[in-house]
């Protein structure tokens, strides 16, 4: 079954839950997206820290310098 039949599916019965069973699911998914993203930010975090200690990071406040970094 294709990604898509899948989400339709999943969405047609989420739609025919009772109210306060989605209500609960949404605060499930509230929660999840909540986490997956500090792990997103901790993964980004942990690379900077590692590109810092590697010496490829570059820092500057002059701004036409930072548009060539770009």
């Amino acid at each position: 079954m294709k990604t898509a039949a899948i989400f339709s599916n999943v969405v047609e019965s989420v739609y025919n839950l009772p109210l306060e069973e989605k209500l609960e699911l949404k605060s499930l998914l509230e929660h999840n997206i909540a986490d997956a993203r500090r792990d997103e930010i901790m993964t980004s975090y942990n690379q900077a820290q590692e590109e810092h200690k590697e010496g490829k990071l570059n820092f500057s406040s002059d701004v036409d310098e930072l548009m060539n970094m770009l």
